[in-house]
């Protein structure tokens, strides 16, 4: 309807008429706001974090709304066994949305196996890592919601295939503001999460301790172009009695990372670093790292809304970046 709210923060009631339009949908908020909610075309996840056009806000009474303007979507579910097909079960025209579970298997299978899915960087696919309110980390679990069934999981992948028609195509595109800074080149010899020696410079050591001896702040990530795409892997947390560095991504055997350089008033460079496009965004997300750590309570990030997120997907698993889709071409 004419003047009708299909996109942001709204309540739950506002939501469910969506839904029941038939409108493919996603939808973030807290998980017993989403658990209310009607069966029908929509995926949910987990998060109560939100960049809205007034800026970074934390909510608990409210969901946030991305409608795609199109009934001809397909919702599905993937566990571990099955996660690799995800893009073999995407339309040959189109785009697909995916939310993951924070903290679950289907997620480390995804963060270390993506690059190498059947039809990866080929089909369009982007979305996000659901999590809980920071005050409620380690009791409560990140979980992920199936509209069609109206059932709610903390293990399996839920994804939203959106076939477009002939003329229209998707585009991907990612805002990062971080570039590698001047420090030490860090190899691995292994992928994984949870790294603790490493190759400095090319001489033997430990993440850790370059950690502590360059002071590097829990705000920068490491840092690497993964094939001409700069790429972040943030710090989770430091085990200093183990020398580990625990991850919110992988980091991969053999390439080359440094630690980033500092950003300083994030909303303003922003702003300015938001691509040209042409079409109609109909997808977005930022990390809750960037919410943290550059100051967006409160502060725009242009016409990019969406939840605030504990990971991104554009193609693999990304960290403190920006994600958004966009469906250009005739109308």
């Amino acid at each position: 309807m004419k003047g009708e709210k299909r996109n942001g923060l709204m309540s739950v009631e506002s939501a469910a008429v969506l839904i029941e339009r038939g409108l493919g949908l996603t939808i973030a908020g807290d998980e017993s706001l989403l658990k209310q909610l009607p069966r029908g075309q929509w995926i949910g996840g987990t998060t109560p974090y939100f960049m809205t056009s007034e800026g970074g806000q934390c909510r608990r009474d409210v969901v946030f709304v991305q409608c795609l303007d199109t009934m001809d979507v397909a919702v599905a579910r993937y566990d571990v066994e099955i996660l690799a097909n995800v893009l073999e079960d995407a339309p040959e025209n189109g785009y697909s949305i995916i939310i993951l579970p924070a903290g679950s298997p289907v997620l480390e299978v995804y963060a270390h196996h993506a690059p190498d899915f059947p039809d990866m960087f080929i089909k369009p696919i982007v979305g996000w890592v659901s999590g809980v309110h920071l005050d409620d980390l380690g009791n409560r679990s990140a979980a992920v919601l199936d509209g069609s069934s109206g059932e709610l999981h903390t293990d399996q992948a839920v994804v939203l295939h959106v076939r477009l028609p002939e003329g229209r195509s998707a585009m991907v595109h990612t805002v990062n503001l971080f570039e590698a800074g001047f420090g030490p080149e860090l190899t691995f010899g292994a992928t994984g999460d949870a790294p603790g020696e490493c190759r400095v410079d090319g001489v033997v050591g430990n993440l850790a301790e370059v950690i502590a001896a360059q002071e590097i702040g829990p705000e920068l990530p490491l840092v690497a172009d993964y094939c001409g795409a700069v790429v972040n892997v943030s710090i989770q947390s430091i085990d200093e009695s183990a020398g580990r560095v625990n991850l919110y991504a992988p980091v991969f055997e053999g390439v080359p990372y440094r630690f980033a350089r500092p950003v300083a008033d994030y909303p303003a460079k922003f702003i300015a670093a938001m691509p040209r496009h042409s079409g109609n965004l109909v997808f977005g997300c930022n990390c809750i790292l960037n919410y943290l750590h550059s100051g967006l309570k409160g502060r725009k990030t242009a016409q990019l809304t969406g939840p605030i997120t504990f990971g991104e997907v554009a193609y693999q698993l990304m960290n403190q970046t920006a994600v958004f889709l966009t469906v250009e071409g005739d109308d």
